[in-house]
């Protein structure tokens, strides 16, 4: 069994969640399907579609305009968070220190944190791409997570871009990713891979080792791109 999961960042409305979980209902698939969604999502009931959010503030509550807390995210029926997706590492400035700071909220709110890492263009150039993906995991998985987490790796040069590692440098990160968990005492953790995920390729991702599924951005948005990802394994 895989992990499909869906980031549909800034995209959508409660009429197309709605519509995506019906047509979701019926499909001939034993994998745990996810979708991460705008806080104005969540509460949509997702049947056996489990429904998450994006991001979650590291504070329980307080005087943090505009900040949503994990205890928050649980309320609604959300099971799932992402947290350090490259896009917050990248235009928020977000650490690996704040990543672990929210992953351990929303672990301590009953939720299942979705942690990404992965390395820039400019640290693929030069050469430090295992060094930021060991360092990525070590400091923004909490200490205490007692395998209720989940790992996704995204390339983050990749992301958007219409590009794909090869299979080896999948297999690499993966590896390395699930060496570095099982030293944590986390040897249980999926590992996702998410970059320029579709229909086309996800198949032949998911059966590289230690590759336990996929974080898909624009192809989940619409049924016809997604149902087929969530197919592609038997």
């Amino acid at each position: 069994m895989k992990i499909i999961a869906g980031n549909w960042k800034m995209n959508g409305s409660r009429d197309s969640l709605v519509h995506m979980v019906t047509a979701l209902q019926d499909i001939d698939s034993k994998n745990t399907v996810i979708l991460c969604v705008p806080y104005t999502m969540l509460g949509v009931d997702g049947g056996r579609v489990a429904i998450g959010a994006q991001d979650a503030s590291a504070h329980d509550h307080g005087a943090y305009t505009g900040e949503v807390s994990a205890n928050m995210i649980a309320a609604t029926g959300a099971k799932y968070v992402i947290v350090g997706h490259s896009e917050r590492r990248q235009y928020h400035g977000e650490t690996n220190d704040i990543v672990r700071a929210k992953a351990a909220a929303v672990i301590a709110a009953g939720l299942t944190p979705i942690i990404c890492v992965g390395e820039t263009m400019d640290e693929k150039q030069a050469g430090k791409t295992m060094a930021i993906i060991e360092s990525g995991v070590r400091e923004s998985v909490p200490n205490d997570a007692n395998n209720n987490v989940i790992v996704a790796y995204e390339p983050r040069w990749a992301i958007g871009a219409g590009l794909t590692p090869t299979d080896s440098e999948i297999a690499d990160a993966h590896k390395l990713i699930a060496d570095t968990l099982t030293s944590m005492g986390l040897g249980d953790t999926p590992v996702l891979y998410g970059a320029s995920v579709k229909g086309t390729n996800a198949a032949q991702i998911m059966s590289i080792p230690n590759v336990d599924g996929v974080l898909v951005g624009g192809a989940s948005l619409k049924p016809d791109d997604f149902i087929p990802i969530i197919t592609s394994v038997k």
